[in-house]
């Protein structure tokens, strides 16, 4: 590939950010660029002082229809589109009057933050950019004569080169522009169909287009032979995407799923009725309680397993104070998540270099619609996301005997975790704090041993007479398929169950229940997560 320059004489200016605009324009004014604009960039540019062209002197016909017709122009597309080199073209712009445009800059209507205002369904439509992306498309698929510029970012690297290059663009810039154009305008029209599948309440659409912004490169993914970076969707939930990083090293692929995960977790906790702290490793939370003040739930998830929770993402539903950050800093953590954090808190987190410390300013609504999605090969999952919340199920009693009041709130606990535990999932759990979690295998039975035999070295850890689980409830994220997982449960301890039932075998597993003075309720509602 040759350097290919093309000199700039003539840019059009149109855009709604305008961060950086009036220099921009100052600087292509030097290099004797004629300026074109519309509209309100137009007046900017004129404020300024600087001689600029309005589209309509260009195309000879004025705005109409509310400037939805400004730029849609032969003038305007033949002069992006036109091949320099191509004697047709040449002609065609000679007979038509045709200018060559050599720069095109524009950033689009701001739809997706119209949307994320709450603005009403016609403020949004009227936010629908047309002209901007039909000429950011013309101006990239002739990149070969034209740049293409769609964010102030990239006014530094166009100035650079035409300081360089007397006044042109390399074609090496001008690919990587028009590259950077196509995926703006995808993702505009993702933010757009996705708005309207919303509105529209369509499920399954039959396009499904996403898109994003980069947030960051990564140093490498979930191995490092592995690549990856990290993009910001239109969605602004709570989390590690729109977290402030107040220090520690730069998060990695597997610290940036970490925390997602336990800031996931937290935000089932209202920050109003209790203080609660989530410790996650490898996506799952090994340690979750609830306590009166953040540093006594912290020791009580800590307690349920102290050796996963070394290298782990500690999540909080209220801001970081010091007691808990002076607790926290005892052993090794890789991050921790909070709302926010008083300035004790983040200059004890200081004396800690490496940990990073995030605050997200509030927490996720875990009854929030939205969407997730997987690749599997050839093709996406997406599904709805589990916005089930315990507070809004009916747990209905179907043994014999019904849970004590303590069982009760502590079923509720559990099953609010279990929700963010890798399936198969068994949550002990007692004076709401895990005591026992046994996460993602295959058998249900083995994820009840496990958590047992976790809560065991627990115990002998904290030298413990015995594991507590014994007294503890349990809770399952799907139904028991026979008994005996229910029975290693109850042979750990547990003296109350909470699963969704709906297995053909639920009298057999009631029966059991029955059988061993054990309480038990269905939530009708299951929580998978693979």
């Amino acid at each position: 590939m040759t350097d290919h320059p093309r000199r700039v004489t003539r840019a059009l200016l149109s855009v709604s950010d305008k961060t950086g605009l009036i220099e921009f324009a100052k600087a292509l004014a030097a290099h004797d660029v004629e300026l074109v604009s519309t509209g309100g960039t137009a007046k900017a540019i004129a404020a300024a002082g600087l001689k600029v062209k309005d589209v309509s002197d260009l195309t000879g016909f004025p705005e109409m229809m509310d400037g939805r017709v400004k730029t849609l122009h032969p003038k305007v597309h033949g002069g992006l589109l036109a091949i320099r080199d191509n004697k047709e073209h040449a002609e065609a712009m000679k007979a038509h009057g045709i200018a060559p445009i050599d720069l095109l800059v524009v950033n689009l209507y701001p739809f997706e933050a119209t949307v994320d205002k709450g603005a009403g369904f016609e403020d949004c439509i009227e936010n629908i950019d047309i002209g901007g992306p039909a000429m950011i498309r013309a101006a990239a698929k002739n990149h070969d004569d034209v740049a293409v510029v769609v964010e102030a970012e990239d006014y530094k690297a166009v100035l650079d080169e035409l300081a360089a290059n007397n006044g042109a663009t390399t074609l090496k810039l001008r690919r990587r522009l028009a590259a950077k154009a196509y995926a703006r305008t995808a993702a505009y029209d993702a933010a757009i169909s996705n708005w309207f599948n919303r509105q529209l309440e369509i499920d399954a659409p039959d396009f499904r287009a996403f898109g994003g912004r980069l947030i960051q490169s990564l140093r490498y993914g979930e191995n490092p032979h592995q690549t990856a970076a990290f993009y910001a969707t239109p969605d602004k939930r709570p989390g590690v995407s729109t977290a402030r990083q107040l220090q520690g090293k730069e998060l990695s692929y597997n610290n940036i799923n970490d925390t997602d995960a336990a800031y996931e977790c937290i935000g089932e906790f209202d920050a109003k009725r209790t203080a609660a702290c989530v410790i996650v490793k490898h996506a799952n939370p090994c340690g979750v309680a609830e306590g009166s003040d953040l540093v006594s739930a912290y020791r009580k998830a800590l307690a349920c397993d102290s050796t996963s929770a070394f290298g782990g993402i500690i999540a909080m539903n209220r801001a970081l104070d010091a007691d808990t950050a002076r607790e926290i800093t005892k052993i090794f953590t890789e991050v921790i998540i909070a709302p926010d954090a008083s300035e004790e808190a983040i200059a004890i987190i200081g004396g800690k270099k490496n940990l990073r410390l995030l605050l997200a300013g509030s927490l996720p609504d875990p009854r929030a619609p939205g969407l997730t999605a997987k690749t599997v090969a050839g093709g996406l999952l997406v599904q709805s996301r589990d916005n089930a919340v315990v507070d809004d199920m009916t747990f209905k009693v179907v043994t014999k005997r019904a849970p004590t009041d303590a069982e009760m709130r502590d079923l509720k606990f559990a099953f609010r975790v279990a929700k963010h535990v890798k399936s198969n999932t068994i949550i002990y759990a007692k004076d709401l704090a895990t005591v026992g979690i046994g996460a993602g295998q295959m058998s249900r039975v083995d994820s009840a041993r496990i958590a047992a035999r976790k809560a065991q070295d627990a115990a002998n850890e904290l030298k413990l007479a015995e594991p507590l689980t014994k007294g503890s409830v349990v809770a399952s994220d799907a139904f028991f398929p026979f008994a005996d997982g229910m029975l290693a449960c109850i042979e750990a301890g547990a003296t109350a169950v909470v699963q969704p039932g709906g297995s053909m075998r639920d009298d057999e597993v009631i029966k059991a229940a029955d059988e061993h003075g054990i309480a038990m309720v269905f939530t009708g509602t299951r929580h998978f997560r693979h």
